[in-house]
């Protein structure tokens, strides 16, 4: 029987394409590649009796086109607090074999670099987001001002991380990640964050 899991926190991503990310809208990443981290803050969360709230996930990835036609490059990192326990969920979780929406991010994975265990740090701040995994890889990322100094906001994006959520319109003042193959040093790029809630299976 498949275990009931749920969780709820914010979520954030950068990537290095200029301007909005075509791949929220099924097309290609500016620079021909979409190179991104995704970074998930749990607030509560449960695998089972497996408590997960107050951890942090990060996936690195590479996708060699538009996101939406798969075949990623992925590094998992999970939150190096997390006991042997909570880790398993976690990477069952956004690995995608637990079903809910990590799933279908799941499928569109091609080949999983490494799953590791990093410290992890997700601060929240009015309209800023700064996520930092182990001492040199991380983004920095602050809301875009929009019409009468309001956040600017995309809905009903087809290709979601978080859906049935806003998506505030953000850019990085850093993006950083060298390992795996994975490799960026950035700023002045694509950024989003919103709240997020999955459930599985």
């Amino acid at each position: 029987m498949s275990t009931q899991w749920q969780m709820h926190g914010d979520y954030l991503e950068s990537c290095n394409c200029k301007g909005a990310c075509p791949c929220l809208f099924l097309g290609s990443p500016t620079e021909g590649n979409c190179t991104a981290l995704v970074g998930w803050h749990i607030a509560s969360g449960r695998y089972g009796d497996v408590d997960l709230g107050n951890l942090n996930v990060v996936v690195a990835l590479d996708s060699p086109g538009p996101m939406a036609e798969g075949n990623w490059k992925v590094v998992l990192y999970l939150d190096e607090r997390a006991s042997d326990s909570q880790q398993e969920a976690l990477g069952a979780i956004f690995g995608g074999q637990a079903g809910g929406h990590p799933e279908l991010l799941g499928s569109m994975i091609g080949e999983v670099l490494g799953v590791e265990p990093m410290p992890i740090d997700f601060v929240i701040e009015q309209g800023r987001r700064h996520l930092r995994i182990g001492e040199s890889a991380g983004a920095e990322i602050f809301a875009i001002e929009g019409q009468g100094g309001e956040e600017v906001v995309i809905r009903k994006h087809p290709l979601a991380v978080a859906p049935g959520q806003d998506l505030i319109v953000a850019k990085s003042r850093a993006l950083r990640h060298q390992s795996h193959g994975i490799n960026m040093d950035v700023s002045e790029r694509t950024a989003y964050y919103s709240p997020f809630s999955y459930t599985g299976p």
